[in-house]
């Protein structure tokens, strides 16, 4: 029914939607969500940073993207916004599944992370290995906490000194078992 894929160039005409339906869907759920340009959203997709899901008529369906912290010590998968039509039929857990493989792919030694608000991405998270942690175990890169800044919930961020908000920070942490597995896998298969 779908495809998710890397998304790139070829995808710029769904920019703007996505930035819409970002900004419609925090708005409906009364909470808080950074806002994006179609421009900051364009450049995912030509970096390889993003992943959108289309309908077999190539219609949109949905999109996350990867943004890297501190020399990429850090990776953050953000924006993942699925079309109301297409909401309740795994989508998200797809694109979630897709862009967290991406990430590993791209940045196998970084910790992945996410911040959300919704219970839903809070399972999906879980379901791919992530445990919710504590704002000092996420970035400390400013630039990162700066994209906080449209969101609703800021001002309670900054009155908590960035220590905490509504959002529930989780984490992954590839782990030294997973890279062994990882070599292994790889001297097998040479």
């Amino acid at each position: 029914m779908f495809t998710i894929q890397v998304a790139t160039k070829h995808h710029y005409d769904w920019a703007a939607k996505i930035c819409e339906e970002m900004e419609s869907s925090a708005k409906i759920r009364g909470t808080g969500i950074a806002k994006r340009s179609p421009d900051y959203i364009k450049q995912k997709m030509e970096e390889g940073k993003a992943i959108i899901a289309l309908t077999e008529d190539h219609q949109w369906a949905g999109f996350c993207y990867i943004e890297t912290w501190q020399n990429e010590e850090y990776v953050a998968n953000s924006g993942l916004i699925v079309d109301p039509k297409f909401r309740k039929d795994g989508l998200a857990k797809m694109i979630k599944a897709k862009i967290f493989e991406l990430s590993r792919t791209k940045y196998p030694n970084s910790k992945i992370f996410g911040l959300t608000t919704g219970l839903a991405v809070m399972k999906i998270n879980s379901e791919l290995g992530y445990t919710p942690v504590t704002y000092s175990e996420l970035t400390n890169d400013e630039q990162f906490w700066n994209g906080c800044k449209s969101c609703v919930n800021y001002e309670i961020l900054t009155s908590k000194d960035f220590k905490n908000c509504l959002c529930t920070a989780m984490l992954y942490v590839f782990n030294n078992k997973e890279k062994e597995d990882a070599k292994r896998e790889d001297s097998i298969s040479v």
